[in-house]
């Protein structure tokens, strides 16, 4: 009986400990779920935050990462759940309940009240671009000396404006790059007048590190004391004004025990002498150095020119040895082969400059005469416009031309579009002058910056001909009393009711990015004002009647408060430009737009909610609309706005969203690059199909749900078979895709006209595709997918071949391959018994070839295949573990000895595989293993984990 009892007693325990894990189990996937949702908030807040200059901390990195690492514990929990006997399901709930302490620790971890991001830091051997030194060699050597010995720790570099002391140290900057005498090299240029706290922001963003904003400076002093003190730095201070203490800002003294380096740049020598730097001073270049860079900047060319030399020679000497001056005069003068303009510009120059020496005024009047040489009075006011920016402040393209044609500096062209072509031209031409610089980091060709030295000159040249106050940067919290108006208002927050009594001739006014709540009714009186700018006012409530302002142009209001539209709109006929991305506006009422028939620029947000409405009846009349970008939350509303849209002859740009995500997506990746662009993300979509509009460029979905027509291929679908422009097409998180594109006799004609013009393709997350191509019954077409640049694929884990030998003939012109997380994968290159004994095929421009954690890969292609890549410049296979082969094809010397690919520049595998690569790896060539050796380098495994 005992026995009995001790057996249903065991029995019970069993039970209990099946109960117990059972109940376990499902609080380890409640709190999961938090845990998900905690990552969905972290990414959208991510996307909000990061702007340019800006990075993911490396603590949110890590969290993003152990988060995934969690999902893949819970699978594998899961699957031991299924299969664990009743005998171990004790030691099981241990493990699930460790698990759950996991969770609940990482979620409190995913808070990060401090903010997602931080300043992007310049990484070891990012180099800046810099003009070449011609005469400042000397001066740069002895800068190097100071920086590489132990007794100078302080280093001044002074001299007059444009003498090069910036160029100078940005190619020590690059060469200290190189330098591995110190652990952070810094480069901030100091603002001015000069604020200790944006100067302590750019410091620490400089060094991967964020500062606390809400203490007080001193507090931030200690703070980034504490964080410089850890490295051994070079920090170079750019263009430095007013003099300051080291330990106020918190930069630790440089002495020969820490082995740092401060380097100060500045016009004012006793600036470098308070701070008690070693003082070098730079001069300006020789005669003949002048010369050098003058002919460099003009082209060799004008020697050519009969009788020019001497005058050359005469006018470099205006330039007084100061290389700004030199290339802003030569930029002017290039492509002149007149010989009679040449002499002019010399007595010009001679004029001009006589009666000044020795001063700032010495170089203006040098930069003047290049100023003088634009071509028109409206380049002239664009030029001077950009001066209004404090200093160094960096110009967004697009936003500089909507400023130039808000201000009506740009003439009256009939549309929107020939108006931002004409501020591209005037924008190339002052680049092309020198008057603008481009701003080239990280995201080339979408900004510009002042010289300050050319500033300094744009602002001598405003006179009251231009009508223009320069007072930038001093964040006024008030309206002032006195006539002298600034830019940036950043903290405004209420404007009396009497400030616009007696301005009846303001033409613009833009109060962008402030804290106001309402806008005063004296506004009315502003008759005359042709652009109201309010973005970002998002305390912005309310707004009195515009029905006045019959001469407005522009109104935007994106991401401004207001839930109603202001009343009088409807009378505004001549405003051209309406911006309503207003995600409290409950509706726009029936009637109005179609009586704005001037409109060129129309953005509006359409919620889908029961109070929320937004009529767009008739809009299709809208006959002068040129751009159209709409956020909607409903497929009824995306797809009435896409049949009104075929109604639009005029209509050259579109930008169409459908999504129920809060994130901003008015500026996705890659956007400016394309004119007509859908975007559709987190939908739940019953319909059989989604129609399109005509002409698309870029499309981008993601995260959508019951996307039925997604299924099996593109030429099955309606989706695109209107998409004959497309370009770019970006598809994430689709369960039903097989494939991609399935070629037969029906379908053959609309896949080419779809593919045709396609020139990126990135598919990731798509579970059950199997095959990029498929065809069936008919021959490959030579030009599918003809354009195709840049292939991407990732966590597309039911896909074993990427795609078909037949059609390889179909992708010369691609350029990257990169294929990630691909659990089956087996070939890049699906070859069979029955294919034609070619022994060889070829990519003659792929310059990147990257494979990432694919476990199953054991060739890239067949044994009796090599490939052809003399374009290849890196080579990535990281965490392959069954790759045995890599089929590249080595270039012969005229010796017949093989050699390098003429454009490789590294071959990447992970640490992990070392060791395999070494013995195990085949290659095409005997030799290829010492040939290729230079240019292998190993990567830890955690960094592709």
């Amino acid at each position: 009986m005992e026995a009995f009892l001790e057996i249903l007693k065991i029995v019970g325990n069993y039970v209990d400990c099946h109960r117990k894990l059972e109940e376990d189990l499902n609080e380890f996937r409640s709190e999961f779920q938090v845990l998900k949702r905690r990552r969905i908030d972290v990414k959208s807040r991510i996307q909000a935050e990061v702007h340019s200059g800006q990075v993911v901390k490396q603590e949110v990195r890590g969290w993003l990462n152990d988060v995934r690492k969690i999902e893949k514990d819970k699978q594998d929990v899961e699957e031991r759940a299924r299969r664990v006997p009743y005998l171990k399901r004790a030691s099981l709930d241990k493990l699930v309940r460790a698990k759950v302490e996991v969770v609940r620790r990482t979620q409190e971890r995913g808070i990060f009240n401090e903010g997602l991001v931080i300043e992007r830091a310049p990484a070891r051997g990012l180099i800046i671009p810099t003009e070449n030194l011609v005469g400042e060699i000397s001066t740069k050597d002895v800068i190097w000396e100071y920086l590489m010995g132990d007794e100078v720790g302080m280093i001044g570099v002074c001299g007059i404006g444009g003498v090069g002391k910036t160029t100078i140290m940005k190619n020590l900057y690059n060469d200290l790059q190189r330098e591995t005498r110190f652990e952070k090299v810094i480069w901030v240029t100091v603002s001015h007048p000069l604020n200790v706290f944006e100067l302590q922001k750019k410091i620490a963003g400089a060094m991967g590190e964020r500062l606390p904003e809400d203490e007080e400076v001193m507090m931030r002093a200690a703070a980034l004391m504490d964080k410089m003190r850890r490295v051994k730095f070079v920090l170079i201070l750019d263009d430095v004004w007013e003099k300051f203490s080291l330990k106020d800002v918190g930069i630790p003294e440089p002495r020969m025990k820490n082995g740092c380096k401060v380097v100060i740049t500045s016009r004012l020598a006793d600036v470098c002498s308070y701070l008690d730097c070693k003082i070098v001073k730079v001069q300006p270049l020789s005669q003949e150095e002048s010369l050098t860079l003058f002919l460099n900047k003009v082209g060799h060319d004008v020697l050519q020119i009969s009788g020019l030399e001497e005058i050359l020679k005469l006018i470099v000497n205006e330039c007084a040895g100061l290389p700004l001056a030199i290339v802003v005069i030569a930029g002017s003068m290039k492509g002149v082969d007149d010989i009679i303009v040449w002499r002019n510009a010399l007595t010009e120059l001679q004029e001009g400059v006589k009666s000044v020496k020795g001063s700032d005024d010495e170089i203006f009047l040098r930069l003047k005469f290049s100023f003088d040489r634009l071509k028109s009075l409206e380049i002239q006011k664009c030029f001077l416009y950009c001066s209004l920016f404090r200093e160094d402040f960096e110009l967004f393209r697009k936003e500089l031309i909507e400023d130039w044609i808000d201000e009506g500096l740009i003439d009256e062209l009939g549309s929107r579009q020939a108006a931002y072509d004409r501020g591209h031209a005037i924008l190339n031409s002052l680049q092309q002058n020198f008057l603008l610089e481009e701003c080239v980091d990280f995201f080339p060709r979408d900004r510009v910056k002042m010289h300050d030295v050319v500033r300094d000159m744009a602002i001598n040249c405003i006179g009251p001909g231009f009508g223009y106050m320069v007072k930038a940067g001093m964040k006024l919290i008030e309206v002032p009393n006195e006539r002298k108006w600034v830019r940036d208002l950043e903290k405004l927050s209420e404007i009396p009711s009497s400030v616009f009594e007696d301005m009846v001739s303001l033409k613009v006014l833009d109060l962008s990015k402030t804290g106001i709540e309402a806008l005063p009714d004296s506004i009315s009186n502003l008759g005359n004002l042709s652009a109201l700018r309010l973005r970002d006012c998002r305390r912005l409530l309310y707004l009195p009647s515009l029905v006045e302002l019959r001469a407005l142009k522009k109104l935007d209001l994106h991401r401004a408060g207001i839930e109603v539209v202001p009343q009088g709109l409807e009378m505004l006929v001549s405003l051209e430009y309406l911006d309503l991305f207003c995600r409290n506006l409950k509706e726009i009422p029936a009637g109005i737009l179609p009586k704005l028939f001037s409109l060129q620029y129309l953005v509006v947000y359409l919620s889908s909610g029961i109070t929320k409405r937004i009529n767009l009846e008739n809009v299709d009349r809208l006959s002068k609309l040129e751009s159209l970008a709409c956020r909607m939350e409903g497929i009824q509303d995306f797809h009435y706005l896409v049949n009104k849209s075929k109604d639009f002859e005029s209509l050259t740009t579109y930008d169409l969203q459908l999504t129920t995500n809060k994130q901003d997506f008015t500026e996705y990746k890659f956007s400016e690059e394309y004119q007509r662009k859908v975007l559709i993300v987190e939908c739940e979509i019953e319909e059989e199909c989604i129609l399109l509009p005509d002409k698309l460029e870029y499309l981008w979905i993601k995260h959508c749900k019951n996307m039925k027509n997604m299924r099996c291929s593109f030429n099955k679908t309606v989706l695109l078979e209107n998409a004959t422009e497309l370009r770019r097409c970006y598809i994430d998180d689709f369960k039903g895709i097989e494939c991609m594109v399935e070629l037969d006799s029906s379908s053959l004609s609309s896949c080419y006209s779809v593919l045709d013009k396609l020139e990126e393709l990135t598919l990731q997350h798509l579970p059950n595709l199997s095959v990029l191509v498929r065809v069936e019954g008919v021959a490959t077409p030579s030009h599918i997918f003809s354009n195709l640049k840049i292939l991407g694929i990732n966590s597309c884990s039911g896909m074993r071949k990427l795609f078909p030998l037949e059609l390889l003939h179909a992708f010369q012109n691609l350029e990257e391959i990169g294929v990630y997380n691909c659990e089956q994968l087996e070939e890049i290159i699906a070859t069979t018994d029955s294919d034609a004994s070619s022994d060889k095929f070829t990519f003659p421009k792929l310059r990147e070839l990257k494979l990432f954690c694919l476990n199953q890969l054991t060739s890239i292609c067949s044994a009796k295949e090599v490939m052809v890549c003399d374009s290849i410049e890196v080579i990535e296979i990281i965490k392959c573990p069954k790759l045995k082969r890599i089929p590249l094809q080595l270039p012969l010397l005229d010796n017949g000895q093989p050699s390098p690919p003429p454009c490789l520049r590294e071959i990447k595998i992970d640490d992990e595989s070392k060791e395999r690569w070494g013995s195990v790896v085949e290659w095409d060539h005997p030799n290829a293993k010492n040939i290729l050796q230079p240019f292998l380098e190993f990567s830890p495994p955690h960094k592709w984990g």
